[in-house]
């Protein structure tokens, strides 16, 4: 059990609060870090477009937004917001699961309060290639302890 972790949902895409308590307990072994708080809200594509205009100045829905709160890269102090519609889109056009998809934005969260960036070309990649790798890692994973996905 992670301690300092809250899981929400309010969105109507249902996401396993297990699964995501999972998938940040292997992040945390992977990637080294403590955690002080880390909040997960899966949110409608509204709600993060207020988010997303309240706090960034941008008017329109995206798949997460990061708050990173935190004073070290060893220890986390985040709170991810996670459009469930966006990430339904997502995994349509890109023709991969639901659940796969918000995997892939949880470790895409974790990975910018870990010290990744994905503004410029040769961070993007580089951001993309290690979240692939725990991706696919992590999949098989989930799989063999019968985590359902």
């Amino acid at each position: 059990m992670i301690k300092n972790l809250e899981v929400y949902s309010e969105a109507r895409h249902k996401v396993s609060k297990a699964l995501i308590k999972k998938v940040v307990e292997l992040l945390k072994n992977d990637l080294k870090f403590e955690i002080s708080s880390l909040i997960i809200n899966f949110v409608s594509a509204a709600k993060i477009t207020l988010i997303n205009s309240d706090f960034l100045n941008h008017n329109y829905s995206t798949d997460i937004v990061t708050f990173n709160y935190s004073d070290s890269l060893a220890v986390i102090d985040a709170e991810l917001f996670i459009s469930t519609d966006d990430a339904l889109d997502n995994a349509i056009r890109f023709k991969a699961e639901f659940t796969e998809e918000i995997i892939r934005l949880v470790i895409h969260g974790i990975l910018h309060v870990s010290g990744f960036d994905d503004k410029e070309k040769n961070d993007r990649a580089r951001m993309k290639r290690m979240e692939n790798k725990l991706l696919n890692k992590y999949k098989s994973v989930l799989l063999s302890q019968e985590v359902k996905i």
